[in-house]
Order: structure tokens, then C-alpha cells, then sequence
């Protein structure tokens, strides 16, 4: 099985929060991948944390350790993909950050399952049927 994780689902695994042994489990048994994107975030959640530019990049090397795959895509049909779902969210009065289109996106072009702990975002996403793929929540 392939899953693609959010910012929130790698910031819990490395801050070792409530949900880390699930993405423990599927980093070491598993396909996952994190688009660039949602790297930046991770990278930027160390940042605003305190965190030196250092320990950001060693935080990003032990996801990459554990064999995650970071994906760059953004290819005219991904990139296209990721501004048609956030167009059509805001059509449909959800306010879904951009850095989660491309975590659906991704997940849409893996025929992936998007592990994150944003219930906030997430909950909404899937009563509105908004995402074509499987979302699992860590907590």
C-alpha cells in the first residue's frame, strides 16, 4: 500500500506526539512519500518552533532515512490539479490550504491513502466527499 503524508502526520512523527508510532509503523513497513511542499512546512514548523536551520535539515534527513520518498512533481498536470482543487474548494466554501491540495493531489496521482492529525482540515474535506482518496488518522 502507498500513503502520502502531511506536514502535521511528520511533525508529530519527529516532535514524537500522540499518533508518532503509527507513522513509526508505516515509514518502517510501508510505501510513504511527502511532496516538497509539505517538506517545506515541516521545515518551517522547526523554524518558527526555535529550532536551528541545522537541526531542521537533521529533522529532514531522519525522514529521508527512513526511506521516505520526497516527491517533486509539478508537472503542468500536477500543478494544474493542485489549483483546480483548491478553486474548486473555495467554490465550495471550504478553506483548504494550498499545501493540502497538494497532499490530495499527490495522493489522487499515487492512488494513495493521505495519513495526517489534522482533523480541523481533514474532517470537512471528507463529510463534503471533497477528496478521492482514503485519508487515516494518526489520533
Amino acid at each position: 500500500m502507498t500513503f502520502v503524508l502531511d506536514a502535521c502526520a511528520m511533525i508529530a512523527f519527529l516532535r514524537n506526539e500522540e499518533g508518532a508510532d503509527v507513522v513509526t509503523s508505516l515509514l518502517l513497513n510501508e510505501y510513504c512519500m511527502a511532496h516538497a511542499v509539505n517538506l517545506c512546512e515541516v521545515y518551517y514548523d522547526c523554524l518558527i518552533r526555535g529550532d536551528s536551520v541545522a537541526t531542521a535539515n537533521e529533522l529532514i534527513a531522519d525522514l529521508r532515512s527512513l526511506n521516505l520518498t520526497f516527491r517533486e512533481d509539478m508537472d503542468n498536470q500536477f500543478w494544474q490539479m493542485v489549483a483546480s482543487y483548491k478553486a474548486k474548494a473555495r467554490k465550495s466554501s471550504l478553506q483548504i490550504p494550498l499545501a493540502d491540495c497538494f497532499v490530495i493531489s499527490l495522493a489522487e496521482r499515487e492512488k494513495a491513502t493521505i495519513v495526517t492529525s489534522d482533523h480541523h482540515e481533514f474532517d470537512r474535506i471528507i463529510e463534503k466527499e471533497f477528496c478521492p482518496c482514503n485519508v487515516s488518522f494518526i489520533r
